[in-house]
Parts: C-alpha cells; structure tokens; sequence
C-alpha cells in the first residue's frame, strides 16, 4: 500500500495492492458500514456507506466491468498485465518491460552530465552549452535503449509508465520511433529517485496499484 496523501478538494488519495483490496475493502465496511451503492463513475467504481463515506477506485489498466462490479473490478485488478516502464534522470536512465510483477527484460545504463558550476561570464555560458549537449545525448541514447530494448518485447503492452524528470521523458518519448509506445503512456508518473535497476524493479508496486480515493463525513 502505498502512503495516504491529502486529495484536492478533500480527503485522501493511496494505492492498494491487487492482492490486498479485497482485504483492505473489508477494513473499510467494519469501520463506516456495509456499502449500500456500488457504481461505475468515470470508468471508475464509487462506493457509498451508510455514514456517507466515500470510496472511488480506479484501475491501473482498462478492465470491462461485469456483475456484481465489485467482484469484477477486483478480479481485474488481479489479473496479470503487460507493461512498459520507462525512467530518465539527468545522467540515468532505466528501462523495462513486466508480465505482471515479473521483469522480462530490462537495461539500466548512464553517461556523464557535468554538475552545475559558480562560475560566471563566458566561462559559465561555454559550461552552460556543454551541459545542455550532454544532456540532449543523455536522452538520444535513452531513446536508443528504449528503442533497441522496449520495441522488440512491446507486443501486447498495455500500458507506458514513465517516472523521473518530466522533461526528460518527454524529450525521449518525442523520438518518432517511440509514438506508438507514447500513446500508452499512463499518469500519475511513478515516483522514483535514481534509475536503478533495484528502482526499475520495485515500479510494480507502484503501477499495478488501484488508486483510491476516500472521502469520509469530517472531509466535506
């Protein structure tokens, strides 16, 4: 389970495990009441207590809803999914393609960017320029890892989720060769710090996760 965080416009946001919803959603009948509506919301599901509680969850992955959609949206979470990882930071990047938990191929590497420098007039403009060219082949070469790495093994991919620096990730899912793997790109990012391979691995702790949003009485 991943840690609660304030929602904007009350209560709070976390991901629960596949694994422990089912548990988790009994936590929260004991404490508020057996749930008196089950709904689709947005491709989401939205249960309501009887002290008014609300619980949304939304799936990490398309899922079809079926009756009873409880049971349905928690069986899909179950199930095991295809998904591409993606993580740039300046200096490092990690890429990954998972059947479920499992990390079917993957390739973390770097290249040196220069730190930031005090220095000041030509000096600092001509480490400004260097700095920048090593950056733009920091993400030539991720784009070629993501390439030579995700392309091959993205058949039945499901889902793109990318983590680090933004803008980096942007810069290497620009790359014309990667367009088909860009239009699966999921948000929220995944939080992480440095791309190793130890970070790529824990990611589907993160990504497989429902995130829900309960809203309780004292939040309104």
């Amino acid at each position: 389970m991943t840690r609660a965080r304030p929602a904007a416009g009350g209560g709070r946001r976390l991901g629960v495990a596949p694994e422990r919803l089912g548990r988790w959603l009994d936590g929260v009948a004991a404490r508020h009441g057996a749930f008196t509506r089950v709904e689709l919301a947005d491709g989401a599901l939205r249960i309501t207590c009887p002290d008014t509680t609300e619980v949304t969850l939304r799936a990490p992955f398309d899922w079809r809803p079926g009756p009873p959609l409880l049971a349905s949206f928690t069986a899909a979470a179950r199930r095991p999914h295809r998904a591409a990882v993606l993580l740039v930071r300046r200096g490092r990047w990690a890429v990954g393609v998972f059947a479920g938990v499992d990390l079917v191929v993957s390739k973390v590497d770097t290249r040196l960017v220069q730190g930031r420098t005090a220095a000041g007039g030509w000096s600092q403009q001509r480490f400004a320029r260097r700095r920048a060219a090593q950056t733009d082949a920091v993400v030539a070469a991720a784009a070629q890892t993501a390439v030579r790495v995700l392309l091959p093994h993205g058949g039945g991919v499901e889902a793109l989720f990318p983590g680090g620096d933004r803008g980096l990730v942007d810069a290497v899912l620009a790359d014309p060769r990667l367009r088909a793997l860009a239009a699966l790109r999921r948000e929220p990012a995944l939080e992480v710090g440095e791309p190793t391979k130890a970070a790529l691995q824990a990611t589907p702790q993160q990504f497989r996760a429902v995130r829900v949003h309960v809203v309780e009485p004292a939040d309104r």
